[in-house]
């Protein structure tokens, strides 16, 4: 019996993720769509994947371009995942109004991004009703530092001036999430319990009650 995919979306959703923009420029004409489908493949080349859907209209301009980036968005740009997931004016014709600058291969890197990762298509295989591409990194950056693969670290400053956290957001920026089918936002970071001993703690935890 074959799984419905209702069902399948359903419990592959309580996965949690966090949602990307993957980009690319094709003939001088940049386009991007909303992605969760991404993971990192290896560290020794650093190779990571991205799965696109078939019938999307990104999907040969992947294949002409040869290259990608993965924006990492923050919890202040679901305005943007959605414009990338539809198809409007906005995202066909106008690339959903984002601000972007380009840092290694050409593929748009979004301004105000979590983090990027910004990659070379070294390698296409099907996946059922998806095209899973394998990039090799040829920069990545993260809380305003960019590290290129032929060099060390460094801050970006670009021809255009902008500043590093413009381009990256700092450190305490959450992330934007997706569970179950909807959009989610961190609401604090996870404190480890702590190993000292509570000197008001009477031992009554995990005991029943009298």
């Amino acid at each position: 019996m074959a799984v419905e995919k209702s069902f399948f979306r359903q419990v592959l959703g309580n996965f949690a993720t966090g949602v990307t923009v993957v980009t690319t420029r094709s003939q001088g004409v940049p386009a991007g769509i909303t992605v969760n489908a991404f993971c990192s493949v290896s560290l020794n080349p650093p190779l990571v994947l991205v799965c696109i859907d078939y019938n999307s209209t990104t999907l040969p301009l992947l294949r002409e371009s040869k290259i990608f980036a993965v924006n990492m968005l923050t919890a202040e740009q679901e305005a943007l995942s959605r414009c990338f997931s539809g198809t409007s004016e906005e995202r066909t014709e106008h690339f959903c109004h984002a601000q972007y600058q380009t840092v290694a291969t050409g593929a748009p890197v979004l301004d105000g991004a979590l983090a990027f990762v910004d990659a070379r298509i070294v390698a296409e295989y099907p996946g059922g009703d998806h095209a899973i591409f394998i990039g090799q990194v040829e920069a990545l950056g993260a809380h305003g530092s960019i590290a290129f693969a032929s060099g060390p670290q460094e801050t970006l400053i670009d021809d255009t001036q902008k500043a590093p956290d413009e381009l990256i957001s700092p450190d305490e920026t959450h992330p934007l999430l997706f569970y179950q089918g909807q959009y989610r936002h961190m609401v604090s970071k996870y404190h480890k319990p702590t190993t000292t001993p509570n000197p008001e703690y009477d031992g009554t935890i995990g005991k029943q009650a009298r």
